[in-house]
């Protein structure tokens, strides 16, 4: 391979034939000189067009000249061979940092780790962005700008088209990293595409997978978060192929110069979601800064021109409300100059009203500030219009979990973001869902004054029919009739629980003392494993291991059988899910899959109970765990070849016990 490399390298080796340049700019975010390799059209020299811009993304331990995975033998030429034959331009971006290489190649890039945040490649892309649309003829709108990439540069991809989705008009990723660490030094959170979907409402995406890729299932949990969200313009490719390599990389820059043809891609939304873990974000010419020292997400949900929900989470997907945080936002220029609006604050935690008057600036942006604790804010005034009822999030963390075999209310609550009552108001639910069956699907209001809520939950009934297995994501369709005949329609999503819940052979409570249990540790990427003895000391209580008021602890599970055949009757840290109000989420507990090579981790609770928790109280809880495996298949060929590498695969373990105090 390396041979054809060489050769591939002497055909082209003169300046004029080249077909590829390698050059450099100064980076003011790493305060030194950055590599990128540019591909031109064939015809870039000879006239004077304008041209749209992929940005490719390479992969761990390569660099921007994308020879690491296959010498130069593949990609390279694939790339070239596109650039001359279209009318793009291909930047190939180095996501080298020093300290994480330990030479040329070899290295750790993009700064996504836990520890890192000191080299924003946000920022950088925006520079890197200036100097191409400054250097070369570029076609600069969002829809002529595209991002690509292979593995932890299809993460990238996938970040910076969420991050900026107002610069960016499409991304595509070729078997996407499924998670790293992303924000601020010191504020860093673990972000999951499959969580942030909505930031890609206003861009087209592609995700391309190949068969035997290692990471095969971490691939298809993305894919099906995308394919389930309607309002992203989301496509799909999966390729027999046996490595974690990018394929069909013609077709898929094709797809990004359909996305040039978009004209609607240079459109402002007027409707848009996006959450994000910075202090301080700018989108869709929003303007966010936030105050405090924990780290977290702040969203801003469904924002239009008279309304929008801000909330925080310490973590994405479920995560409580961040703490002691103060958010200032800027909104874009959309209001009569000098004009006084009225300003409706409505708090999701205390469902409470505050009023106040703010005048928009020169500029037409009004500024207002809230807590983190959750609120939709709405404004009345020139240019607003008349904003439709919204509904309310179901619960705190947005999981609503449904059991089967039982009549179940849907928690639906109707907001009026004007500042004038509105009169007949009704809802109706549906479902494409087979296992769906609607007991009450019609309820109504009279009357919502102006800032206040309808609870129409007791109207609205389901029944549920389920299986075996995991939590199986199930969606009801929402119809909001107002005004006498206006309308608008909402996604409920909720996660349908198994019909068979067993109880666990065992539980240990962790609430302050310490305990040695057996678990099970890979053997290494050829499969196999065995039992070792890991010490724990978790949570903060008195340590009799039994959950009392006012402590922490954690909640581990026996399983007697995990995915791996030699994992058998070993114990899990547990994710626990609970609606009690006396039983509270405190701590997101992050752990690597011990030898997996994937950057996902077991996301596992650390649970608090209340200090006023009634004695006698009995609080259901569902536990959650995985159990993970190197499936090694050699003998199985995925196209011509033999399997590369083992699939890492994770399984699902669902139990349900109760809390019981003294």
């Amino acid at each position: 391979m390396r041979l054809v490399a060489c050769l591939f390298l002497c055909i082209f080796s003169g300046l004029a034939a080249s077909p590829f340049s390698d050059r450099r700019h100064f980076s003011k975010t790493f305060n030194e000189e950055r590599n990128y390799r540019i591909f031109l059209p064939a015809a870039y020299e000879s006239s004077a067009k304008r041209y749209p811009v992929i940005y490719y993304c390479h992969g761990h331990s390569d660099r921007y000249t994308l020879e690491k995975y296959d010498n130069g033998a593949d990609t390279v030429p694939k790339v070239a061979a596109f650039a001359a034959s279209h009318d793009v331009i291909i930047v190939s971006v180095d996501g080298y940092v020093a300290r994480d290489y330990t030479g040329f190649y070899g290295g750790s890039p993009w700064d996504v780790r836990l520890e890192g945040g000191q080299y924003d490649f946000g920022a950088y892309f925006q520079e890197l962005v200036a100097h191409i649309d400054s250097t070369y003829r570029t076609l600069t709108s969002r829809r002529f700008r595209a991002t690509s990439g292979l593995s932890m540069g299809g993460f990238m991809s996938l970040w910076l088209s969420a991050r900026y989705p107002h610069l960016i008009g499409s991304a595509s990723s070729f078997n996407p990293g499924p998670e790293f660490y992303t924000g601020d030094p010191g504020r860093r959170m673990l972000w999951r595409p499959k969580d942030h979907v909505a930031n890609h409402e206003q861009t087209m995406i592609r995700l391309i997978r190949a068969s035997g890729d290692y990471i095969s299932q971490y691939h298809e949990l993305t894919r099906d978060a995308y394919a389930r969200h309607h309002k992203v313009d989301f496509e799909f490719r999966q390729d027999e192929y046996h490595r974690h390599w990018a394929t069909s990389i013609g077709e898929t820059f094709d797809f990004h110069m359909r996305a040039f043809g978009r004209s609607n891609l240079d459109n402002v939304p007027a409707e848009f979601t996006h959450g994000n873990p910075y202090r301080s974000f700018n989108v869709w010419g929003w303007q966010v800064e936030t105050e405090g020292a924990a780290p977290g997400l702040t969203y801003l949900e469904s924002v239009t021109q008279g309304s929008l929900r801000i909330r925080t989470r310490q973590w994405a997907p479920d995560g409580p409300p961040v703490p002691n945080r103060t958010i200032h936002v800027t909104t874009a220029p959309l209001y009569q100059a000098g004009a006084a609006y009225k300003l409706l604050d409505y708090s999701l935690s205390r469902r409470t009203l505050s009023r106040q008057s703010v005048t928009a600036d020169a500029q037409g942006r009004l500024r207002f500030s809230v807590d983190s604790l959750g609120h939709v804010v709405s404004f009345a005034g020139p240019g607003t219009g008349a904003e439709p009822p919204l509904p309310l999030p179901l619960t705190p963390k947005d999981r609503l979990i449904v059991y089967p075999n039982r009549d179940t209310t849907i928690p639906l609550s109707l907001y009026n973001p004007r500042d004038v009552a509105q009169s007949n108001i009704s809802a109706e639910i549906s479902s494409v869902y087979p296992t769906v069956k609607i007991l009450s699907g019609r309820a109504s209001v009279a009357r919502v004054n102006a800032g206040e809520a309808a609870d129409l939950g007791s109207q609205l009934g389901i029944r549920l029919t389920s299986g075996a297995g995991p939590l199986a994501r199930t969606r009801l369709q929402l119809k909001i009739t107002y005004d006498d005949w206006h309308s608008t329609l909402h996604d409920i999503d909720f996660y349908a629980a198994p019909s068979v819940l067993p109880a666990p052979p065992a539980i240990e409570i962790v609430d302050g003392r310490s305990l040695t249990l057996p678990v099970f540790r890979q053997q290494g990427n050829q499969g196999g494993g065995s039992i070792i003895q890991r010490q724990i000391k978790e949570g903060k209580g008195n340590g009799n291991g039994i959950l009392e008021p006012g402590e922490e602890a954690t909640i581990w599970v026996k399983v007697e059988q995990g995915l791996d055949p030699f994992d058998k009757n070993t114990w899990h840290r547990a994710k626990v899910f609970s609606d009690s109000p006396y039983l509270a989420e405190t701590g997101d507990i992050q752990e690597s899959k011990q030898r997996e090579w994937t950057s996902a981790l077991e996301r596992t609770s650390l649970i608090q109970l209340a200090p006023n928790t009634p004695r006698g109280a009995v609080i259901p809880l569902l536990l959650s765990n995985e159990s993970w495996s190197f499936h090694w298949t050699p003998d199985v060929r995925y196209g011509p070849e033999p399997l590369y590498q083992p699939f890492q695969q994770h399984r699902e373990h669902l139990h349900q016990y109760s809390l019981r105090l003294p």
